[in-house]
Parts: structure tokens; C-alpha cells; sequence
């Protein structure tokens, strides 16, 4: 099978890319800068792409059999350092959206172009589509959110809808706010106050946030990419839900650190300003459809997922 992944370079692409290739699956990564270091198996064939049209790789959707579009801007920051500088100017907000849109019809531009077009194309999506939702059950049947997150991962979603109507099977990946991974993301920014023994609640506690192993995100991926039956939007949150109070707890107890000091929610408005919604927004997401589907989470509980990265 012949994949290519859009972004493949950012740490879910490079993941799923290595997960591929270890299985004999031929893996094309498209990037703005190909000579950039990164930790991609050298298995992996690199093309050069503008990220907003098919130049350079639109004849290789001929020969394939899935496209994964990861791509788009980073919505916070690569690294503590880039979340605190990187603020979300006008600018700033239309380059995460333009970045989305942009990828998505270069996509379509090419699936428009191939005479034997791929299967299916996985789109990328975020559990910013619901934004702020409190206590409430987030299911891939409840309403979209407002405010700027929620309309930059609506128009996301949108960005590729139109493959479609090209007999193209679209599944759109809803991926959780934390990633469990020590290659990045958000959950290594998660782990330095335990490190440093001041670990604890954020704000109240009482948030929720989705989260998934690395692992599992990228077993569900593929496993979309092989059912025949699955599109539209898919959740792929962990199914066991968690507050900031449960998450927290557990990874200092798994840490074998203290679980005592807390960051009040103001301490991240001062410190990222709006960009603070990424850290405050509480969403209690459930992969429903793809469990519907059959797939079964290897990492299905806070512990035993923490336990796996860190013992």
C-alpha cells in the first residue's frame, strides 16, 4: 500500500509514517522543507510541496492508495518557548486558518487531477471543533463549538469535503487536546511541575480534556484507513474520560512525585493570553463511532497509559 501523508514530518505524521514502513507499506511525507532534520525511518521518500497546490507531487496520487492530510500551522507552539512568544495576533489567527485551507484544496487540487484516485483520505481534526463545553458528553453527533478554535477546525474539516463527491471515502480524525508522547505536544509541558516537584491541579480541577496514547491515535488512523465502512467524523479520544484532578493525580502518582501545587487558571491568562483557551477549555470527548466500528484502544486507561511511557 502506498500511503502519503501531508505534515508527515510533525510527530504524529513521523509516528504513523514509522508504524507503515515497519509493516512493508511504501510511505511518501510531503514537506515545505525536505532537507529539514527530522526523525523519519529512511524508508520514507520526502517530497518537496508548497502546502496550497499539487505542484511537485500531484502525479503520485495516481499510484496511491490513501492520502493522511496532517497538515496545518501549530495552533499553540512546538515548545514551551514558541507558546509564550507566539501570541495569537490577527495574523497569527489568519495564518493557522490560511495554513488549514490552503493544504486542504492543494489535496483536492490533486485528487482532482489523478485519473486512479486513492481509496480514502483521512482528514485531519481536532477536539477544538466542540470548543468549551463543561461537564457535557462529546459525542461525534454533538454540536460544533464557537469562537475562533472551533471555527478554524469546522473550516478544517470543510477544507476537503468536496473529494467526496469524487468517490473518494473521507474519515475525519477529531484528535484529542494531549497526545501521550515525550516527542511532543502538549504533554511533556504537562510533565515538568512533577518533575520539579510542584506538580498539581490546573485551576479548579474540574476541566476536562481529551487524551490518547501516541500509539493508539496511530492504530486508529490506519485502522480507518483499512475499513471500508468508515467516514465522516470519528473521536479519538481515549474512552476513559478525565478531569484535570484525575490526569494530574495519576501522573504524580505514576512520576512518584507529589500532587499538591496548584496553577491558578489566571496564571495562564497572564502568560498566553488567548491562546490560554488551548490549556482552559474543558472538553469531555468520547470516541463512540470508531469503537462502534470495532476498533479496541491498546491504552484505554489514564494509568495504564502513563504507566506504559514511564515505567
Amino acid at each position: 500500500m502506498r500511503v502519503i501523508i501531508t505534515g508527515g514530518t510533525g510527530f504524529v505524521g513521523t509516528a504513523l509514517a514509522r508504524s507503515l514502513v515497519s509493516d512493508g507499506h511504501e510511505v511518501i511525507s510531503l514537506s515545505r522543507n525536505p532537507g529539514k532534520l527530522n526523525k523519519l525511518p529512511a524508508q520514507v521518500r520526502v517530497v518537496k510541496w508548497d502546502a496550497r497546490s499539487d505542484a511537485g507531487w500531484g502525479n503520485l496520487v495516481n499510484s496511491a492508495d490513501a492520502i493522511v492530510n496532517l497538515a496545518g500551522e501549530y495552533i499553540g507552539g512546538r515548545n514551551l518557548w514558541e507558546l509564550v512568544i507566539k501570541r495569537w495576533t490577527p495574523a497569527r489567527k489568519q495564518a493557522i486558518l490560511d495554513s488549514r485551507l490552503n493544504a486542504g484544496r492543494a489535496v483536492v487540487q490533486a485528487l482532482q487531477s489523478a485519473g486512479n484516485k486513492p481509496k480514502v483520505l483521512v482528514q485531519a481534526s481536532a477536539v477544538g471543533y466542540y470548543g468549551d463545553r463543561g461537564d457535557e458528553i462529546l459525542t461525534e453527533d454533538s454540536l460544533p463549538g464557537v469562537g475562533f478554535l472551533p471555527g478554524v477546525v469546522q473550516k478544517w474539516e470543510s477544507s476537503t469535503a468536496e473529494v467526496e463527491s469524487m468517490g473518494v471515502r473521507r474519515a475525519i480524525i477529531r484528535s484529542p487536546g494531549v497526545f501521550l508522547s515525550m516527542e511532543g505536544g502538549a504533554f511533556p509541558f504537562l510533565v515538568i511541575p512533577f518533575k520539579l516537584f510542584v506538580g498539581g491541579p490546573i485551576g479548579s480541577g474540574k476541566l476536562w480534556f481529551s487524551w490518547v496514547h501516541l500509539n493508539d491515535e496511530v492504530s486508529a488512523i490506519r485502522f480507518l484507513i483499512d475499513n471500508p465502512t468508515a467516514s465522516g467524523p470519528f473521536n479519538l479520544s481515549a474512552p476513559e474520560s478525565a478531569t484535570n484532578t484525575h490526569f494530574n493525580r495519576t501522573l504524580g502518582k505514576v512520576l512518584r512525585r507529589p500532587y499538591w501545587f496548584p496553577l491558578p487558571a489566571i496564571f495562564f491568562k497572564l502568560g498566553f493570553g488567548e491562546q490560554s483557551e488551548i490549556i482552559l477549555s474543558s472538553q469531555r470527548q468520547v470516541p463512540k463511532r470508531i469503537q462502534d466500528l470495532g476498533f479496541q484502544f491498546d491504552f484505554p486507561e489514564v494509568e495504564m497509559a502513563l504507566k506504559d511511557l514511564f515505567n
